[in-house]
């Protein structure tokens, strides 16, 4: 397959934060076939990489507790000028958690929450550009924000990442738009104002795609996952919300025609 279009502006990663990452590795080799290179500890922090075939698809990393976040994964959304678009996170009402970092010889970092309150990652190509295999079984397929602060938070990525927008609902009941349109469209953004439960922060979420999204429902529950929302047919494709065994969420999405 050929490396998927990571244009500027859009998700090009994503990352695990486990505070068991030997259990993750094992949670989804068994349900996605993901095999995993460990990088230097000195070097990279022991951050592993994680591939479906020859594909790198993903990261995994350590929580040793001292950030205050939950176990969770976490999109990452390309730049090209990573100073820039931090400077322009915080003028536009963005709080910057972690500033720019250079990773040695990959590229670099930094993480932030929009003008919702949404905690997002960005990244500048160096040695590293991105995953390699999206929209296959057991790769990224979509990335969308759940937002109580709609308008503001498509301002925001409006104005610090360039987003083309286009607005695929508009209802007090379904209010959602996507960075692109329609077959080219490469994230959205949710009005989660009805159903995020009281309490609960505006939060991006990364899909997964699989093959048969009842059959991947049925072996997380089996390793020790859990479902937060059963397998459903959509306009978007037959999905779910699940956690692995240490409580990270992640979303699936079977192709349906």
């Amino acid at each position: 397959m050929p490396k998927p279009e990571l244009p500027v502006g859009s998700p090009c990663w994503i990352d695990l934060l486990t505070s068991n990452p030997e259990k993750s590795k094992e949670f989804y080799n068994a349900l996605f076939g993901w095999t995993y290179e460990t990088g230097d500890q000195e070097k990279y922090g022991g951050y592993v990489t994680v591939s479906k075939g020859e594909a790198m698809v993903a990261g995994i990393m350590k929580n040793d507790g001292t950030s205050g976040s939950p176990d969770t994964w976490t999109t990452y959304l390309r730049v090209e000028d990573i100073d820039a678009a931090a400077k322009s996170a915080a003028v536009h009402g963005g709080q910057i958690y972690m500033p720019p970092m250079e990773v040695p010889d990959q590229g670099k970092m930094a993480m932030f929450a929009d003008a919702s309150g949404a905690a997002v990652g960005i990244w500048e190509f160096g040695g590293h550009t991105g995953y390699q295999l999206a929209a296959e079984n057991g790769a990224p397929a979509w990335h969308e924000l759940f937002t109580r602060d709609f308008e503001p938070a498509v301002k925001f990525y409006q104005d610090v990442f360039g987003w083309k927008t286009a607005m695929v609902g508009d209802t007090d009941e379904f209010r959602y738009t996507t960075l692109g349109e329609g077959d080219n469209a490469k994230a959205g953004i949710m009005d989660a104002s009805l159903f995020l439960p009281e309490g609960a922060p505006p939060s991006w979420h990364v899909y997964f795609a699989v093959d048969n999204a009842d059959d991947v429902v049925s072996k997380t529950l089996t390793l020790g996952g859990a479902v937060l929302q059963p397998a459903q047919d959509t306009p978007f494709g037959r999905n779910a919300a699940l956690t692995d065994p240490t409580g990270a969420e992640f979303w699936i999405t079977q192709d349906i025609g």
